[in-house]
């Protein structure tokens, strides 16, 4: 999901709730500094998609990790049985960039890549169909509603595969 629409949230309490391991993809490269440069005009690091892929590599063929980041079109197919693209309404994510610091054209492109549905349809076309899910992640009433969801599907999986 676009930056602000809760996948860190979501993903630190699915992880507590379902004893997974939790990787927030951004942070993991800024640790390891994954870059491949620096993007002047969105004032930020340009992540090493490559780099990421090796470090993650280990631990998700292992299994039980919840992996956080926007993007998603570069990761393999074999590592996801689900994908959830969290979408949040742009007056509510509006605020929340704001309030991060965003501005400009940043603020801007993070709104329309909301608007035009962007990483949704990025997750369409990386992975098959059936295993995209749009969740809305406007409300603390939202998350509880997708916590309990997500875990009853991970519930459900694990009984049908072990």
């Amino acid at each position: 999901g676009t930056p602000g629409v809760g996948k860190t949230t979501l993903g630190k309490e699915l992880a507590s709730r379902a004893g997974m391991t939790y990787i927030n993809v951004g942070d993991m490269a800024k640790e390891g500094e994954l870059y491949e440069g620096f993007d002047e005009e969105y004032d930020c690091p340009i992540l090493d998609e490559d780099r990421v892929i090796d470090e993650l590599e280990d631990k998700m063929s292992e299994g039980g990790v919840i992996v956080d980041y926007h993007g998603c079109d570069f990761f393999p197919e074999r590592w996801f049985h689900i994908v959830f693209v969290l979408r949040t309404e742009n007056s509510f994510l509006y605020d929340r960039l704001e309030s991060r610091g965003y501005k400009g054209k940043k603020l801007q492109d993070n709104i329309q890549c909301e608007i035009f549905q962007t990483l949704y349809e990025e997750a369409m076309l990386s992975y098959r169909e059936e295993i995209v899910h749009q969740l809305p992640s406007n409300t603390p009433e939202d998350l509880e509603r997708n916590l309990d969801q997500i875990m009853q599907w991970i519930e459900q999986w694990m009984k049908d595969n072990n």
